[in-house]
Order: structure tokens, then sequence, then C-alpha cells
């Protein structure tokens, strides 16, 4: 499975983006999919996920009412819009696959693919 993600860029405080995360997999609908994201200096975080089998999603509490992760089975995508963007939220934005896990939607280590990430940057 390749995981191609686009849509980063630059943007100013209050804007927003509008990432992209195009799967090759033949069973993206039964695919859990997670959005992460690694600041310079600091650990890669989870951001947001969406859960095939239930249909929820779920968030960091710091993007929470801001970011809102949406799928497209028919077109094998996930995307994660962002308004309101604060320069906080300036990082390397990774969309990841997993398959035959349940809960844990943060953890990194439950992810079984990755894609190449797209930087984010937000100006004050």
């Amino acid at each position: 499975v390749q995981l191609q993600a686009s849509g980063g860029g630059l943007v100013q405080a209050g804007g927003s983006l509008r990432l992209s995360c195009t799967s090759s997999g033949r069973t993206f609908s039964r695919t859990d999919m997670g959005w992460f994201r690694k600041a310079p200096g600091k650990e890669r975080e989870f951001v947001a996920a969406s859960s095939w089998s239930t249909t929820d999603t779920y968030y960091v509490d710091s993007v929470k009412g801001r970011f809102t992760i949406a799928r497209d089975n028919a077109k094998n995508t996930v995307y994660l819009q962002m308004n309101s963007l604060k320069p906080e939220d300036t990082a390397v934005y990774y969309c990841a696959a997993r398959t035959g896990y349940s809960g844990g939607y943060y953890r990194t280590d439950t992810y079984n693919y990755w894609g190449q990430g797209t930087q984010v940057t937000v100006s004050s």
C-alpha cells in the first residue's frame, strides 16, 4: 500500500488548508486512516483519525473544532480540512493507514503504512 499526501503549503494565521491522502490499497473502505504531524524538535503526534468500522472520527484536543477529517471511499482518499490555522500547527503532516486494530487511534505503532509527509507552515 502506498499513500500519497498533498496539499501542504504556506498560509497566514487564521487561514485554511486541505490536505489529501490517496491510497493505492484495494481495501481502503475497510482501513482506518489517520493524520499525524511532526514539528521540529518534537515527537510525532496524533492529529485525527477516521474509523472504517464505526465511521467515527477522533481528534487531538488542540485541533478540535478547527480540523475535520473526512474520507471518500470511492476515491481511496482521506482529507484533513484545517481551518483557523495557528503558528503552532506548523509541522510536517503524515497520513497513515492501518488494518487489524481497534481503538488506540492515537498510537503511531498501530499504523502499518505511512505517506511521505507534506509541509504545513503557518506564519503569524
